[in-house]
């Protein structure tokens, strides 16, 4: 099964798309992205094929997380998100076991992004969150990110703490891929609740990182926008 899943993902590749993504998802020497390999597959392809192979086993699906390729890593998460979707509470609880266990393998911010929320999120809603504030903590990029990215969930239903709390451990991250997830989910909050936004913000905006600053703001008036990047 996982041999097809592979052929199937490579049927949908492209040279042309694989390049561009390369350059990207920063894949050059010394950057974020360093050695990840690319198909050139678009994400709904991808989900078509994880959805196909939705019942490949764990020790498959971790084959595939491990592999250099980006699209493989891609289609092990997907199907992750899919099985938990749809699985019941021990099924959820497995596959969340395996995501923290092998948070090594989404090691690209479209991975994370694509899966955190989904997963962590969404388990998390109703129980002790305490595992997102180790994350938070992390020396790893990706699993300071996952942090961040898995409360989206909790924003969905008007539940800020958590964001603004991880949020504020943030501020003083020195990676650009941090400020603009931390700036994504007060952007996020602010759809919900304007005025909880700009609480945060006035007592941060002269102090925070201006790459996150600029996402959070983003949907707001030219004049408000205006008022907030001034120092």
């Amino acid at each position: 099964m996982l041999e097809n899943l592979k052929k199937d993902l490579a049927k949908h590749g492209s040279k042309k798309k694989a390049k561009l993504l390369q350059g990207f998802f920063k894949t050059g020497k010394g950057e974020y992205g360093e050695g990840d390999i690319f198909l050139g597959v678009m994400v709904p392809k991808t989900r078509e094929v994880a959805k196909k192979y939705k019942h490949l086993s764990f020790s498959d699906t971790k084959k595939l997380l491990k592999s250099k390729i980006h699209e493989h890593r891609q289609c092990a998460l997907l199907i992750l998100v899919h099985n938990f979707e749809n699985g019941d509470n021990k099924e959820k609880r497995k596959i969340v076991d395996f995501y923290l266990a092998n948070t090594k393998y989404v090691n690209n911010w479209d991975l994370v992004d694509l899966t955190a929320h989904k997963i962590l999120g969404a388990y998390y809603f109703d129980k002790n969150r305490s595992i997102l504030y180790k994350l938070a903590k992390s020396k790893d990029l990706w699993e300071k990110r996952i942090s961040v990215v898995s409360t989206f969930w909790f924003i969905r239903y008007n539940d800020f703490k958590d964001s603004l709390k991880l949020a504020e451990i943030h501020l003083n991250d020195d990676h650009d891929l941090m400020h603009k997830a931390v700036g994504w989910m007060l952007r996020e909050i602010g759809k919900k609740d304007q005025k909880t936004e700009e609480k945060f913000l006035k007592k941060y905006h002269k102090t925070m990182p201006r790459t996150m600053l600029r996402y959070s703001i983003e949907r707001f008036s030219e004049n408000k926008r205006k008022f907030y990047m001034k120092k």
